[in-house]
């Protein structure tokens, strides 16, 4: 036999010691994925590009001890020596997640057809079966004594096998979690040498199960009943470390001990080819596009034997089974053909699924095969190949197998695959670390953490201001509490499930109370609690039966009330509570149904309900209430969302982490306020911080994802429209204090300046767009100023750039607004003298204006900030000026011998001279105030020569104005244009 030559190059570096390595090809065979135990760093080869240098991946803290690649091979997952497992974009390497952690080292992954499902197992007692959406923990196996080095998935989706190094192979049920069939001591028992690994293979096709054997050999097992079938025996010498199917199940190679790769054709169950290296090779993968095998040895050395099957023989890629369906979509990993795992009730297992009833038909197909040798002919082994591949489908009547397959399509069209629902989290808490405190609660009051102990649990309770909060003892946890609530009252804590009664326990412990032993307990039996928020004066806990648990904070049991679907969180502020469920099973584009009920608790009352927005593809990281009591969410692909009022009731995003984040940033949401968010950066490939060090609050600008405008202003748009957000707000809180009878002029001050606030803004947004020639946004924006004396500083802007026509236009807004409040003034006035009340109070107001001078103050102003303020649109003025022939007169002839400034300062007199207060407690000007309007009105009669003294008269005029009644000056004249 021609012996073939294949080179290998270093991927890594390892020492003297052999270490196991691992390769893979991705689905098109355009890259090569290795690593080694040596190495914490996983390197993406391009197989075409020797001499290019691969792409290094290192976020892990030790070495790499297994790789998995998702089908569609958009997703890289890594298990190290590091006790974690990562997942990659693939092939650009962008690191996604720690999606688990273990105790011990990893030493064996496998990702499931569709991608939604990877299997890790270690040195660690069990099995994890993570869901690659959302990174939770569908299912631990526990049945191995020792440690787990190779998983695989059942083509078919219905089973997982593993092995341990003791050489136990087991048999997984998915759906249910059972032990079908365990056999021990099947394969050799590798011991302590980590770099040899006990592996086994599913065949392409589902129906066998391979495993290293006792004798040097390769044994098969039956995929239902793991009844041994055949052996491949030849000229290996030491025990098999490895094995890889061809794509298509024709052939397969295995390596040993003895440093031989050996190439089966396995329908005839002899060796075709063979190479022999000078390092043991522990890993290889049959590339799925062409006829080649690469190979990585226990050194780091890989390389490509190409033409690994004869040409005169089938080709390994020929006639793939149809079960190896390559469909995914993308990063969550999921296609039609994990509908199986949902039917395999109906149609598989459901009415057989003992043993007992499903021992006869496996018992009468191994009667047929025993009398079988090994060495018969192909031909009667391809008869005996095809009933092995029919037998197992008898689990079920075949009486018509064609209706059966077009029931099988209809319910394949009818119940679509859905991407596993998220399960339920505890806003502010981290993952528990075996060995470390962890946070059950960290909010922008304090935080809670434990740390698990042999058989109990040390908890601890800060608060971020030691000077403000309570000095809170440690407390010794013998529950088991998972998850917890912080405000200033006290802390909530929860359990799942656990114990022999099965019981779930709430506990609320007060800071502060005037009785002993005023903490107390609820035992739930048969219900498991999900989430747990705080509020003013009561507690909360949802249920696993969608229970919504009202409690007061004495322990009352004051409401219990059904949720719509399963809760995955809640949160409280004061006197509300926000509990987030789902809706239904996620859609075929993996976005997650979700609603969102706000409750008042003191009133009994539901304020809102409605859907709960995520970006697509993403899922829920974190939910609560702003300082302002504002509810906001944020997913895990970045965006920050705020719940408004507006339009109904309405989300606005806030933040996008994508706009802001740096490089190898993550960003765990704390809390917000009205313009910044409080999080902890943490460093890639962290996503959570740990308790120690301490975290850092970082904080960072709250900013609308905006467009990228021709203005050239998008920190000015933001803050227009944070300032609208705020304004919106604010108003809800005046009504809603207004309402309940309370002082609402803390909140008027705030009102009026972020108005003011706001107005500045757009007047700068003006300036902008008049400098580039946006007139038209400059008029929209003009219109949207509150303050007439904001509208005058643009006009005088649009005059001091030459834009005469865009002055005249700012002008005219002016004038319609002063002329639209002029008429609700008047009739206002009109429907007064028709009220007796009125009348009686306008007899009475020169009396009481005369009788006390000191007493003319009005009573219900508080504080004037500004000429013209204005809340809200709703102008402080008393009343309305009016202009007559007369006025008019006397401002002609000002023109005619003073100027503008002349004119400006008559008509201010003539208002203030003509203009009298109707609120019977406005001050009247005095006999000094009346002296110094005459002093100004003569010292501008002297003409324009003096200029000193007609800007001293414009100070007098205004000093004199601000003590009168608030009003703006004649709106119908232009002359502050020129």
């Amino acid at each position: 036999m021609k012996i073939k030559s294949v080179k290998l190059r270093e991927a890594h570096e390892v020492s003297t010691n052999a270490s196991f390595c691992s390769i893979l090809w991705d689905l098109q065979a355009h890259h090569l994925v290795t690593a080694s135990s040596s190495q914490p760093s996983i390197s993406i080869h391009d197989p075409l590009l020797h001499s290019s240098p691969p792409r290094v991946l290192r976020h892990h803290r030790d070495g790499v001890t297994a790789l998995a690649i998702s089908p569609n091979s958009t997703c890289l997952a890594s298990g190290s020596i590091d006790h974690s497992v990562k997942l990659y974009k693939f092939p650009g390497g962008e690191f996604e997640t720690n999606i688990t952690r273990f105790t011990l080292p990893i030493r064996a992954l496998s990702f499931n057809k569709s991608g939604s499902m990877l299997a890790a197992a270690g040195d660690d007692e069990g099995i994890k079966l993570i869901n690659t959406i959302d990174g939770s923990i569908a299912r631990v196996l526990k049945g191995h004594k020792g440690p787990v080095t190779g998983l695989a998935f059942d083509p078919n989706g219905e089973y997982l096998a593993s092995i341990d190094s003791i050489g136990t192979v087991i048999y997984w049920e998915l759906q249910s979690g059972r032990t079908l069939y365990t056999l021990n001591g099947v394969a050799p028992d590798t011991g302590s040498d980590t770099s040899v690994l006990n592996v086994l293979s599913w065949s392409p096709d589902g129906e066998t199960l391979a495993v290293p054997g006792m004798k040097n050999d390769i044994v098969m097992y039956d995929r239902d009943t793991a009844e041994k079938l055949f052996t491949l025996r030849g000229d290996h010498t030491q025990p098999i470390c490895f094995m890889s199917w061809s794509p298509n199940g024709r052939y397969m190679a295995t390596s040993s001990l003895d440093k031989q790769v050996l190439i089966w054709d396995v329908k005839r169950k002899q060796d075709i080819d063979r190479q022999k290296f000078d390092e043991r090779i522990c890993c290889m993968a049959w590339k799925p596009i062409g006829n080649a095998l690469a190979v990585i040895d226990v050194m780091g050395k890989y390389g490509v034997w190409e033409s690994v099957v004869p040409s005169s023989m089938k080709s390994p890629t020929e006639d793939i089974p149809n079960s190896q369906t390559r469909n995914s979509n993308g990063l969550l990993f999921f296609d039609e053909e994990d509908q199986d795992l949902s039917m395999s009730g109906s149609l598989s297992d459901l009415g057989e699924d003992s043993h007992g009833e499903s021992e006869p038909p496996s018992r009468k197909r191994l009667r047929k095969q025993s009398v079988i040798d090994d060495d018969q002919h192909e031909d009667v082994y391809d008869e005996l190949n095809l009933v092995r591949k029919t037998e197992p489908q008898r689990k079920v009547p075949r009486v018509n197998k064609e209706n059966s397959d077009k029931e099988k399509d209809a319910l394949k069209a009818i119940t679509a695959f859905r991407p596993k629902m998220q399960e339920a989290i505890q806003p502010g808490s981290t993952p528990p670390q075996p060995g470390k405190r962890h946070f059950l609660c960290y909010n922008m009051l304090g935080s809670i953490t434990t740390i698990k102990h042999d058989e109990y649990s040390h908890i601890e309770i800060d608060f971020h201001d030691t000077s403000t909060g309570p000095r809170v003892p440690p407390m010794t946890d013998h529950y088991g509490f998972t998850m917890a609530s912080l405000n200033e009252n006290g802390s909530v804590f929860a359990n799942p499930c656990k114990g022999e009664k099965n019981m779930s326990t709430l506990m609320y412990r007060p800071f502060r109370s005037w009785a002993n032993n005023s903490e107390w307990y609820m035992r739930f039996e048969g219900e498991e609690v999900k989430a747990v928020a705080l509020g003013s004066t009561w507690v909360a806990a949802v249920t696993s039966l969608n229970f919504l648990r009202i409690f007061t904070n004495g322990g009352l049991q004051k409401h219990i009330l059904s949720l719509n679907g399963p809760v995955v969180t809640a949160a409280g502020f004061s006197n509300e509570l926000a509990i987030v469920t789902h809706v239904s099973d996620c859609l075929p584009s993996n976005e997650q149904m979700l609603e969102f009920t706000l409750f008042n608790i003191s009133k009994g009352t539901q304020v809102f309900k409605g859907r709960l927005p995520l970006t697509p593809g993403s899922y829920l990281t974190w939910f609560g209430f702003s300082e302002e009591g504002q509810i906001t969410s944020y997913d895990s692909k970045g965006i920050l969302r705020v719940f408004t009022s507006q339009y109904g009731g309405t989300w606005l995003p806030l933040f996008s982490a994508s706009k802001e984040r740096k490089s190898g940033e993550n960003y765990w949401v704390v809390g917000l306020n009205a313009s910044k968010l409080f999080c902890v950066v943490c460093k890639n490939p962290d996503t959570f911080p740990q308790v120690l060090p301490k975290p850092v609050l970082t904080l960072l600008n709250l900013s609308f994802p905006l467009a990228s405008s021709d203005l050239g202003e998008e920190a000015l748009e933001n803050e227009f429209m944070l300032n609208n957000l705020n304004l919106s707000q604010i108003q809800n809180r005046i009504e809603v204090t207004a309402v309940e009878g309370l002082d609402t002029s803390s909140l008027d001050d705030e009102a009026f300046d972020i108005e003011a606030a706001q107005d500045r803004c757009i007047f700068r947004l003006i300036a902008s767009c008049c400098n580039s020639d946006k007139l038209v946004r400059a008029i929209e924006l003009v219109k949207l100023l509150s303050i007439e004396k904001s509208v005058r500083g643009a006009i005088q802007l649009a005059t001091a750039l030459k834009l005469p026509i865009l002055a005249e236009r700012f002008n005219d807004i002016l004038e319609e607004r002063l002329r639209n409040k002029a008429e609700v003034s008047n009739a206002t006035a009109l429907s007064s003298k028709h009220d007796p009340a009125t009348k009686r109070s306008e007899i009475s107001e020169p009396i009481v204006s005369l009788s006390s001078a000191k007493l003319s103050a009005p009573l219900f102003t508080k504080k004037v900030k500004s000429l013209d303020r204005v809340k809200f649109g709703k102008q402080k003025t008393d009343s309305d000026q009016t202009t007559n022939l007369e006025d008019s007169k006397e401002v002609k002839d000002a023109e005619k011998n003073g100027g503008s400034s002349h004119v400006s300062s008559v008509k201010e007199v003539k208002n203030l001279e003509t203009r009298c207060p109707s609120n019977p407690f406005s001050k009247l000007p005095n006999i000094q105030e009346g002296k110094k309007v005459e002093e100004a009105t003569q010292s501008e009669s002297e003409g324009p020569s003096n200029k000193s003294s007609n800007e001293e008269a414009k100070k007098v005029v205004g000093e004199v104005k601000g003590k009168q009644c608030q009003r703006p000056s004649n709106p119908f004249l232009k002359s502050t244009v020129k």
